[in-house]
């Protein structure tokens, strides 16, 4: 398969399914914004909760799209998803934006997640490259200055995972019933250096040049364990490890946004100390999570994989991160991983049927069905964004 028809194939799956999906089943005509689940057999559950996260990846990914594809459609959901974060989302008390809301848009969960406001952060800066509104863009650096005056430690750097409705410490930290209750957590690092790689592509200021600069050292110093170039997952709050769970979707998205990040802060020495990072956390991915059809594995423990369902998120950052890996050294191992990441989609992930990817496959190779198609978690955003970046990635003709 040569680039070219690498590019139709992923722009065809973008626009003609998962696009097309959100666009005709997500959006709830009776109380505002998006709809807050829909099943796997496409069972819509009107009075679920509608969380952040959803919200916020909705906006980024029809964003994104729309700067690729003037499509009006695109614009409008994006439009839809801003508008809801505003009037819902957006706490008017105390700033920041609340973790939850209930189907009518009442909050329901108000403590402030830092993986979720990062994730804020993400989207309005996506959205303001996409249509240059000024509003969204001072709303995403009032957040940043949030985390910054909240969340920040000073002492030992990184960003507190949770805290209260009014910024103050919390007890309830964790992002979900699967994650350690822990002050700090590799999940939130990386979305944050995400969203403030986004936010310093259109507001160059030297607080949050520092920020950024700051956020890449410490996951390199911290969050990437030294001997086999992999996330550690969870920490208190003086970085001492808790747990020893491997993520191989989360190292193989971390190797390339890393990448991203220290690109755009334009600091050549911590480049190349991020690059030669990034390429052992790929090797480790390629070496130990890829199974023999192509697909990585969610979870390990150091010696033994411990969760070998293969959800749609780390298929989808598999085939970036290992084509990010090819473009970095040439070795065209890295190529074929990428091209057999989007194999092993095209033929266990996407829903010919129903539309969009399926949460996940078991060990064989059977969809995950008993999974939704649109949760708090399961989102636009890591599929249609990995297409995007492939396509702008084959276009590079490297």
């Amino acid at each position: 398969m040569d680039n070219h028809e690498w590019k139709q194939q992923l722009q065809h799956e973008l626009q003609g399914n998962i696009l097309k999906f959100w666009i005709d089943n997500s959006i709830d005509t009776e109380n505002g914004g998006f709809i807050g689940e829909i099943d796997g057999q496409l069972q819509v559950n009107g009075k679920a909760d509608k969380s952040l996260v959803l919200n916020a990846r909705i906006l980024w990914t029809f964003s994104s799209a729309y700067r690729f594809y003037p499509v009006p459609e695109y614009l409008e959901i994006a439009e839809r998803a801003y508008a809801y974060l505003l009037e819902h989302f957006v706490d008017p008390e105390h700033g920041g934006l609340f973790w939850m809301v209930d189907y009518q848009g009442q909050p329901s969960q108000d403590k402030k997640q830092v993986y979720g406001q990062a994730f804020v952060i993400y989207a309005l800066t996506e959205y303001y490259r996409a249509v240059q509104h000024q509003e969204a863009l001072d709303l995403a650096i009032e957040i940043y200055h949030l985390l910054e005056k909240y969340s920040y430690d000073p002492v030992h750097k990184g960003y507190v995972e949770a805290l209260a409705r009014d910024w103050k410490d919390t007890g309830n930290l964790s992002l979900s019933a699967k994650d350690l209750n822990e002050k700090k957590s590799m999940n939130t690092h990386l979305h944050a250096l995400e969203a403030y790689t986004n936010l310093y592509r259109v507001w160059k200021s030297p607080e949050l040049q520092h920020s950024l600069k700051e956020l890449i050292e410490v996951t390199l110093d911290h969050i990437v364990e030294p001997e086999h170039a992999r996330f550690q997952l969870f920490f208190n709050e003086k970085w001492e490890t808790r747990g020893n769970h491997i993520s191989y979707g989360h190292d193989i998205e971390g190797s390339w946004l890393l990448v991203e990040a220290a690109e755009v802060l334009g600091d050549p020495g911590l480049l190349i100390r991020v690059i030669r990072t990034a390429i052992r956390m790929v090797e480790a991915v390629y070496k130990d999570g890829v199974d023999t059809d192509g697909g990585i594995w969610n979870e390990a423990d150091g010696s033994n994989v411990t969760d070998s369902n293969k959800d749609w998120w780390p298929q989808a950052e598999a085939m970036v991160g290992f084509y990010n890996a090819y473009q970095l050294t040439g070795d065209t191992k890295f190529k074929e991983a990428a091209a057999r990441s989007w194999n092993f989609i095209q033929t266990y992930l996407i829903d010919r049927t129903g539309g969009e990817w399926y949460w996940g496959v078991g060990r064989n190779g059977k969809p995950l069905l008993h999974e939704p198609k649109i949760s708090a978690w399961k989102c636009p955003y890591h599929n249609g964004r990995a297409c995007l970046e492939m396509i702008e990635r084959l276009d590079r003709k490297s």
